[in-house]
């Protein structure tokens, strides 16, 4: 989950981004202004977690976010930083009390990559030299948990400072039961609005808990920025809390859950192409439904698929 807590079922909590000076700080691109014409033909309504109803989304975004007003929207991204710069950084303290989560978390995160790298990559990726984005990335939860153990390099993108510095202690070569050959590579503490990648370095970008902090026109921009950063045949993992219609915007931490067919609207913005997904088991009732999505720039092919090989010799869960 990154950064996030898990949401109620009338409020969404993914993480945020920062910019820390002891951080490694890539390339930015300038944020754009918000257009007041709608960006998707999506479900026009929605309600935040107050129970205020919205008819459309570009009326909850122009409220939240304005109309080409660049204050107002700093303004939106500076309440959600806010927020997470109070919450400790611990596995409690990212997933809002719902620590135990973590486990069935990474257990279907694990399956759901597993299936992609056997599907993707010959042989499942062994021999190749892997590296992945962890966007959202909190302490460090899902990289060590996780994607240490399948990526050679893990460069990790989380704004808020005291999480990142907390994953930089939990990812020392001394605190992971991983080969040398595995490692956390880059920690970038800078907000996922304005990220760019170097171009090519990434198999695989993964994005949890996290998209839910940018505005419409933003999330499209990061994804068509993002793209240049992956390998031929790199991909996307998008794991997000889905909202049953339309969206929920939660107050608090300035977020939006989107439902399936929102993030559908804005994946064919971005150019994006569905490869898989995924329904998320094992959750509390009371959460949002949460589902995975493997995303790809091209269009992917039916019937070529491999039969996905089941990964053997890989470590256990860390906790």
């Amino acid at each position: 989950m990154g950064t996030a807590k898990v949401p109620t079922l009338l409020s969404s909590r993914p993480s945020f981004c920062n910019i820390g000076p002891q951080f490694i700080a890539p390339k930015s691109g300038a944020r754009r202004a918000f257009s007041s014409r709608p960006l998707t033909q999506m479900e026009t309504g929605g309600l935040d977690s107050d129970g205020r109803t919205f008819k459309t989304a570009e009326e909850m975004w122009r409220e939240e976010v304005g109309d080409g007003d660049p204050q107002k929207k700093f303004q939106w991204y500076n309440k959600g930083i806010n927020y997470w710069q109070g919450v400790e950084a611990t596995v409690d303290g990212v997933l809002g009390g719902y620590g135990h989560v973590n486990t069935p978390d990474i257990k279907a995160s694990e399956d759901f990559l597993n299936s992609i790298l056997a599907e993707r990559f010959p042989d499942a990726g062994r021999g190749r030299h892997l590296v992945t984005l962890d966007c959202g990335s909190g302490i460090g939860r899902i990289t060590k948990n996780l994607l240490i153990r399948y990526f050679n390099e893990v460069d990790l993108l989380e704004p808020v400072s005291h999480f990142l510095e907390s994953a930089r202690v939990n990812l020392a070569p001394e605190n992971l039961m991983v080969s040398e050959l595995h490692k956390a590579a880059n920690f970038y503490c800078v907000p996922l609005q304005e990220f760019t990648p170097d171009a090519e370095r990434y198999d695989v970008i993964w994005v949890q808990w996290c998209i839910g902090h940018l505005a419409d026109d933003d999330f499209i921009a990061f994804f068509k920025r993002a793209k240049v950063g992956l390998k031929p045949g790199g991909l996307f993992v998008l794991k997000e809390n889905i909202a049953r219609t339309g969206f929920v915007l939660d107050k608090e931490d300035k977020s939006i859950t989107r439902s399936d067919s929102y993030f559908k609207e804005l994946f064919k913005q971005c150019g994006l192409h569905i490869y898989k997904m995924k329904d998320q088991k094992e959750f509390p009732d009371e959460l949002f439904a949460v589902k995975m999505y493997a995303l790809t720039t091209e269009m992917p092919r039916q019937g070529n698929r491999p039969r996905p090989k089941r990964a053997t010799n890989r470590p256990a869960i860390i906790r």
